[in-house]
């Protein structure tokens, strides 16, 4: 089978990233042939036959030429015209979508459909959703001005976006993304798609409100790979400290964290990760920065914890950091927000508090780092977790690739 996959970032970027370049890198393993398609960058890792990319557009720069990209983010005459070439080189079975909105834009749908009618030949189309994209302007079902989940788009329409000025609080940037919004949704774009992963429950049922995807919506929770480390990772310092790893940002509840931190200045704290609140996190006098950490010390770290805390505030879909605290045997003291309590067993494998919830959070953290008894049995529920590794996920998303449809849904 050959397999196309778009992503608008061909580096490792986030998340988004090495779950498509890990999926990517199994499907070659297992003898399909895989292109990709994105933007051009000096740090790309992967590509096409025809080198065919489109130019890198970083918003964050002060160029000249961003004063193009009002008209780049809605509809991409260059993502159709630098897709064209690969599309006939390469003439794909499946296109994998990853994350292709604002600098590949949807225009891309239409020519794949265009490719297919010029050859006669049927090329199904996967994306997988990450975030809220399709129906939230921002991404992330989160009114950013009064700083709390937000719905209003699913139910009142795009005009919400611009109300609340939801894209960096701006009223230009908030206009585009309701104005992309409403013109797809006008155009039915979205029926071109044959099937939506979707990595919760969740998630699934916010895009359900979409009447052009209700009938493509799968869910096929996110695969986690244990490190296989030598012997047991375990010492006696197993449990002398409370563990959050992640991002250091107000959504993820690091501002509500810190202060249930300060509160408790008996229980030591490990944070491993970066963000625009680390300096907020290197004051608190219990907390120890470890900075951004991965591999087997982070599977170290995360086994030593007494438990881990997830104290997200927005919508989380299918939380890395919920699902490699389990599989490696420890406890998650986590907000119940979005698709967290789909991965927690509230009461066996740990707890959940109402998110931003700060006196619960505090109430809980400090009863269960004095209950080591409990903390043992949600351990030893721990045991038992399991999520799809990357090898049973893609045999699962072959069937996704061939059929259009899973054959069978989590």
């Amino acid at each position: 089978m050959k397999v196309l996959i778009v992503n608008k970032f061909l580096y490792p970027n986030g998340g988004s990233e090495t779950y498509i370049f890990k999926i990517g890198k199994w499907l070659a393993g297992n003898g399909h042939e895989v292109q990709y398609f994105g933007m051009e960058h000096e740090g790309r890792i992967v590509g096409n036959r025809v080198e065919s990319y489109t130019s890198n557009m970083d918003f964050h720069t002060g160029k000249l030429e961003k004063l193009l990209y009002p008209l780049k983010i809605i509809y991409s005459l260059e993502a159709r015209r630098k897709l064209r070439p690969v599309l006939q080189d390469f003439d794909p079975d499946v296109i994998h979508l990853n994350n292709f909105n604002f600098q590949l834009t949807p225009s891309i749908l239409y020519e794949i459909r265009n490719h297919e009618r010029k050859t006669g030949k049927k090329i199904r189309i996967v994306y997988t959703a990450h975030d809220y994209q399709l129906v939230c302007p921002n991404h992330l079902l989160l009114r950013p001005r009064e700083y709390e989940p937000c719905e209003r788009c699913l139910h009142n329409g795009f005009g919400e976006c611009i109300r609340g000025r939801c894209i960096h609080g701006s009223l230009a940037k908030s206009l585009l993304g309701c104005l992309e919004g409403m013109l797809y949704k006008g155009l039915h774009a979205y029926r071109k798609l044959d099937a939506v992963i979707c990595p919760s429950r969740f998630l699934r049922d916010r895009l359900a409100s979409h009447e052009d995807l209700r009938d493509k919506l799968l869910v096929m929770h996110n695969f986690v790979d244990p490190i296989e480390t030598e012997g047991d990772l375990r010492d006696d310092a197993a449990g002398s400290y409370v563990l959050y790893f992640g991002r250091f940002c107000r959504e993820k509840g690091v501002d509500t964290l810190l202060r249930v931190c300060r509160s408790l200045p008996d229980i030591p704290f490990i944070f491993a990760g970066s963000g625009p609140m680390e300096e907020e996190v290197n004051a608190a006098g219990n907390v120890e920065n470890r900075g951004f950490v991965s591999g087997e010390a982070l599977c170290r770290l995360i086994t030593e914890a007494a438990f881990c805390i997830v104290p997200s505030e927005w919508y989380e879909n299918c939380p890395f950091s919920v699902m490699e605290s389990q599989i490696y045997g420890t406890p998650v003291l986590a907000s119940s927000i979005g698709g967290i309590p789909e991965l927690v067993k509230d009461g066996e494998t740990g707890e959940l508090f109402a998110p931003g919830d700060a006196d619960e959070l505090r109430e809980k953290t400090d009863r269960l780092w004095r209950d080591r008894d409990r903390l043992e049995k949600y351990r030893q529920n721990c045991r038992s977790v399991r999520f799809d590794t990357t090898q049973e996920y893609c045999e699962k998303l072959m069937e996704v690739y061939e059929h259009g449809r899973a054959a069978a849904e989590q």
